[in-house]
């Protein structure tokens, strides 16, 4: 099983891998999910423990499912 740290860098990392497979900045990805820039760094280097409300917004924000989100990690 992961430990919590590996699993948010994971999540990070897939953000980050949706938002440049749709070439978006940091800060046109925070502007759609109506959440701040360095929170959107700070999910994306794993630092952040999102909330359920956040990660839908982040999903939505990216124009993807929730499962779509999370597939492959």
């Amino acid at each position: 099983m992961a430990s919590n740290s590996q699993l948010l860098k994971r999540f990070g990392n897939r953000v980050r891998q949706l938002r440049r497979g749709k070439e978006l900045s940091q800060e046109a990805l925070a502007e759609h999910c109506d959440l701040d820039r360095t929170y959107i760094s700070g999910i994306e280097r794993g630092k952040r423990n999102v909330s359920l409300e956040n990660i839908d917004a982040i999903a939505r924000g990216l124009s993807v499912s929730l499962s779509g989100l999370f597939e492959g990690l």
